[in-house]
């Protein structure tokens, strides 16, 4: 290999040149090994931030985070593998209730999924509000639970040597201005995604207020740079832009949404959220190659079945009481007419300040804290009733709470009811 060395590598990309397989592969295994420092590897993000990254450079440098570490292989499981991954919203607990419903379809789904950080919740904090439940696991153990078919899912928190080059540079891009590049966005989702082995893949990319995309046309750059992603890598890869200006369902917080999500599986829960689940189930269901309904499944019970088995075989105990706040406060509909907004970004910030999220990684968060809906867009409100609920252990974060939710809520008077303003689906990002 030709030798190179970091500042050549930063002016080449800072210049507006491509850089080479070579450069990349240097680059990642330089910065993992601790040979690149990390104001070298900064200054190398900000100059992608700047100049962006071709096809070839961005699907060389995913591959050069996956290699930085082990990649997973379920390929000899009796189940055809897939996945999902969201690019995070407010109240979005879709994987709760998509991984038994998909293992309930016949495939194997081995999701690797986060904590929460900001406004935007997180799979593994909802799932450890489960009395027992663990989110760590060796991939052995996965391995049994993916082959069990009473089970088939498993949601659990990625090991230190997947993808390790990616944790080191997501940390350093949130201290350093360079998150907001759809190269290493894109690199940073798929490199994990990949390396935990999955066939097949389906994103769902959120758009809107309460979305890390706040528009259409960013969201679908970044859909089809994944889509291309995959397809490099040998991952059969779909997305959906999904809307996310209001929240999904009604709750968001960490208990609050798994009892949502049990809903869900139990043939009731919020249309919205409904919706969502069994969109994303029939296009991971496609992808797996089999042909059994989702919606069957949902309302047969098969579903509420693997979520019980999903959830023992990690420790919990799926029949146990979820977690309560210790205080509430209930806030009142300021005037009679048609909900026609609910700022999604306003009620996950008010979730984040309740303690249903943290501000830096490591922090505790409260498993019973977020906030209820009682009415959602498009519903018909009095003046004096309930519209949203608050839950905390900490009362005193109550007025900081509400203070993010002063301008959430639009009532309209002459507005008709049912007026959801759009589709949740806005569209269907495929390979070609």
């Amino acid at each position: 290999m030709t030798a190179h060395d970091a500042i050549s590598i930063i002016r080449a990309k800072r210049d507006g040149g491509e850089l080479s397989d070579e450069q990349i592969d240097w680059a990642i295994d330089a910065f993992t090994r601790g040979a690149m420092a990390d104001e070298q590897m900064s200054a190398l993000a900000m100059a992608i931030v700047l100049r962006g990254m071709n096809r070839r450079e961005t699907a060389r440098w995913t591959r050069a985070m996956i290699d930085s570490g082990r990649r997973l292989d379920f390929t000899d499981l009796p189940r055809p593998t897939v996945d999902k991954h969201s690019t995070g919203g407010v109240g979005d607990k879709v994987t709760l209730p998509l991984a038994p419903l998909v293992a309930a379809c016949g495939a194997a789904v081995p999701q690797l999924s986060g904590r929460g950080l900001g406004y935007t919740g997180g799979t593994l904090d909802k799932l450890e509000s489960i009395p027992g439940w663990r989110a760590d696991i060796s991939p052995d153990r996965m391995r049994e639970i993916l082959s069990d078919p009473a089970t088939g899912a498993v949601v659990c928190a990625a090991g230190a040597d997947l993808a390790p080059a990616d944790k080191r540079l997501y940390a350093l891009r949130d201290t350093t201005g360079t998150v907001e590049s759809i190269p290493l966005i894109a690199s940073s989702i798929m490199s994990k995604k990949i390396a935990e082995g999955t066939a097949a893949l389906v994103l769902d990319v959120k758009v809107g207020a309460g979305a890390f995309m706040p528009t259409r046309d960013e969201a679908h750059t970044l859909a089809t740079t994944m889509v291309e992603l995959g397809a490099d890598a040998g991952v059969h890869t779909v997305a959906l832009l999904t809307a996310m200006d209001t929240p999904l369902g009604r709750t968001a917080g960490n208990a609050l949404e798994v009892a949502e999500a049990v809903e869900v599986l139990a043939g009731g829960g919020p249309a919205d959220l409904v919706e969502l689940t069994l969109a994303l189930a029939r296009e991971m269901v496609a992808l797996a190659g089999l042909h059994t309904d989702p919606a069957q499944a949902l309302t047969d019970g098969r579903a509420m079945d693997h979520w019980r088995s999903m959830i023992r075989a990690q420790g919990g105990d799926p029949e146990a009481p979820l977690p309560v706040a210790k205080h509430t406060e209930t806030l009142s509909a300021p005037a009679t007419g048609t909900l026609t907004g609910l700022d999604a970004r306003a009620v996950g910030v008010a979730a984040w300040r309740l303690g249903a999220g943290r501000a830096r990684q490591g922090d505790p968060v409260q498993a019973g804290a977020g906030i209820r809906l009682h009415a959602t867009v498009g519903d018909r409100v009095k003046a004096g009733s309930p519209l949203l609920t608050l839950h905390t252990d900490t009362p005193d974060v109550l007025p900081a709470a509400v203070e993010a939710l002063a301008a959430a809520v639009t009532i309209s008077p002459n507005s008709p009811e049912h007026d959801r303003g759009g589709p949740l689906i806005l569209d269907r990002v495929g390979p070609g």
